[in-house]
């Protein structure tokens, strides 16, 4: 039986940062993932994940996103990769829009946020909007929260990059291998996978929509999955408008519609499209019995109810789509605690659709947490007891 400092299960968006940060500690890791990552199976693919400062899910989020930008400038800095463009992130809300944003009061916090932490920031109202991104049709009534720091990410590039430099640095990444179970006692536990068995000091469980199913039954209730579309729209005309020097990344609350937009400037030429997506938490999934594929209802009915109405200059064309899985909690909130049965075990659920973007730096808790025993970031607000 192989031994390890730490065995990281999942190499998706935390997985990974948790190996490359366990690695660069100089821990004897081990990372398995069921899959070959960076894939698309989870939910950290789709070519671009949104990050920005001013967090509207909550004030504790902050320090999280502004340690993970540190962390990936570094890593491009390290590689010579691009994972961080910065290119400007636009809010719009109104007082009396119908969509919901993961938590009540989602512009206001966000406002909150950029005041408390300094993150430079404008507001703007209905014509500055226009004047200055006409391509979106806002009403009178809507106004902006513009952060010129905020931007997207690079999700497969993120991942793979994390990897290698674990690999580079001695730690023993193995895909395509199943975890099949585990045991823990106080200082130790042992796994076993479809390929073989290992002993570690500890074990960070980054699985994804799969974390009820490891956990079983005392535990999936707190978790639900439900499955997520994203799609590519071509341009009417020229692609132009909507490079990333030109088109921020945005979140919109609608004022007559629940289900809320989101998107990305054109990132990959004419035939890349542009990335507008929605959000859906009315029909629960799992990860065997999601439907991957999109159908082209899916895609039509996204550019007429959703689209359409709202950004100019987006053909219905859809060039891409795509499908994800989100993992989320009551209340939104992440997971990142003790295993409530074994002190050895790490529970990292940081998910519910605004993951990724923390992703880097909690990598580095987590690390903290198995090799120290304490971590410098405050994750009291991740327990899982709030839910007990």
């Amino acid at each position: 039986m192989s031994t390890f400092d730490a065995i990281v299960v999942g190499l998706g968006a935390m997985g990974s940062a948790t190996a490359y940060q366990l690695a660069k500690r100089g821990a004897r890791v081990l990372g398995i993932d069921q899959f070959s990552p960076p894939h698309d199976m989870g939910s950290s693919h789709g070519d671009t994940r949104i990050t920005r400062l001013g967090v509207g899910e909550g004030l504790h989020y902050t320090p999280l996103v502004m340690r993970s930008h540190e962390i990936w400038r570094a890593l491009e800095a390290q590689t010579g990769e691009t994972l961080l463009t910065a290119n400007g992130g636009l809010i719009i809300s109104s007082r009396g829009h119908v969509a919901f944003t993961h938590v009540a009061d989602f512009f206001d916090n966000t406002l909150s946020a950029a005041k408390k932490f300094g993150i430079a920031h404008e507001i703007l109202n209905a014509g500055e909007i226009r004047k200055r991104f006409p391509l979106f049709k806002v009403r009178d009534s809507e106004i902006g929260y513009y952060e010129p720091g905020a931007g997207f990410l690079r999700p497969e590039k993120c991942i793979r990059v994390q990897l290698d430099l674990a690999r580079k640095l001695g730690a023993d990444i193995r895909t395509n291998e199943r975890l099949i179970s585990f045991e823990a006692s106080r200082d130790s536990v042992q796994v076993t996978t479809d390929r073989g068995a290992y002993d570690s000091a500890k074990l960070v469980l980054a699985v994804g929509p799969w974390l009820s199913e490891v956990l079983g039954e005392r535990f999936a209730r707190h978790f639900k999955i439900y499955r997520q579309t994203l799609f590519w729209f071509e341009t009417r005309d020229s692609i132009a408008p909507f490079l990333p020097e030109r088109f921020p990344v945005f979140i919109w609350a609608l004022p007559e519609n629940a289900k809320g937009i989101y998107g990305f400037p054109a990132i990959d030429g004419p035939r890349g499209g542009v990335k507008i997506a929605s959000e859906q938490y009315e029909a629960t999934a799992t990860p065997q019995s999601s439907e991957r594929s999109v159908s082209s209802r899916e895609s039509e009915e996204m550019y007429v109810n959703l689209v359409a109405p709202h950004i100019e200059s987006i053909g219905n064309k859809c060039l891409k789509a795509a499908s994800c899985l989100y993992t989320v909690t009551a209340d939104a909130g992440f997971v990142i605690d003790r295993h409530p049965d074994h002190e050895s075990v790490l529970i990292a659920s940081p998910c519910s659709g605004h993951g990724f973007k923390h992703s880097a730096a909690i990598g580095e808790a987590l690390t903290q947490w198995a090799l120290d025993g304490k971590t410098d970031f405050d994750l009291s607000a991740f327990g899982l007891a709030r839910f007990t």
